[in-house]
């Protein structure tokens, strides 16, 4: 079961992007609303609100601003109704881009979004022509200092995981999206940490670029993260 680091990229685009937005407040903030409009106000009943919230202590947003986006989500304090949106397109190499957004208005996110393909010579595209090179998959954190690897191995495969490695610290876990609760909640009833668990966007088989389109494609891909809206981007270029 266990990889040989096909999944770290994965984790490690995710931490450079987190580590360079001035807007990680903003992001974690919709995403708390989201979860808990979706879920319920309880962290304890709500296992994405209750991640979205460790998320948000460890980039130091204040307590208060947590619990007003959590009331917010609720609907006990008035504020905005934010969709999850998915958009995808081609860069200008013909790289497949798939863009996960969160947004309060979509005719500004779409046009925000198709400018920068535009820009950038790429083009937005048909909904469903992308998606399909794309598995969708279940991405879980664990501190490796935690447990032991073979007693996690057994435990996360008991509960339907796909695949496991350790990376830098850190034990990667793959998952279907329909076992991605189950083996969170798992791993947690173990007393076992998560440091993260989102879904991902993994290419079925990646595609191989020439260095200056590697560069070209990035280029796209940190303007589109630029966006206020934009959660998260996922691309099926081989790195």
């Amino acid at each position: 079961m266990a990889g040989h680091n096909k999944w770290s990229k994965v984790k490690r685009q995710k931490a450079v992007t987190d580590s360079r937005r001035s807007k990680a407040w903003a992001v974690i903030t919709r995403d708390i609303m989201v979860a808990a409009r979706e879920g319920g106000k309880d962290p304890d009943m709500n296992a994405r609100l209750s991640l979205a919230i460790q998320k948000a202590k460890g980039k130091n947003m204040p307590k208060e601003n947590i619990e007003r986006a959590i009331k917010r989500g609720s609907g006990e304090i008035e504020g905005q109704d934010y969709k999850e949106c998915t958009y995808e397109g081609y860069s200008a190499q013909g790289v497949a881009v798939m863009v996960d957004a969160l947004t309060d208005n979509t005719n500004r996110t779409v046009a925000d979004v198709r400018s920068v393909f535009a820009k950038s010579g790429g083009r937005l595209a048909k909904s469903g022509s992308v998606a399909y090179l794309f598995e969708r998959k279940g991405l879980i954190q664990v501190n490796s200092e935690s447990i032991d690897e073979l007693e996690l191995l057994e435990l996360v495969a008991d509960s339907g995981a796909d695949d496991m490695e350790k990376d830098e610290g850190t034990f990667v876990i793959i998952t279907p999206v329909e076992a991605f609760e189950t083996v969170q909640a798992e791993i947690a009833n173990a007393g076992i940490g998560i440091e993260e668990a989102r879904l991902v966007r993994v290419p079925i088989a990646a595609v191989k670029k020439e260095t200056d389109q590697v560069r070209q494609t990035e280029t796209l891909v940190t303007r589109l993260e630029d966006l206020q809206d934009v959660q998260e981007v996922f691309t099926n270029l081989e790195m």
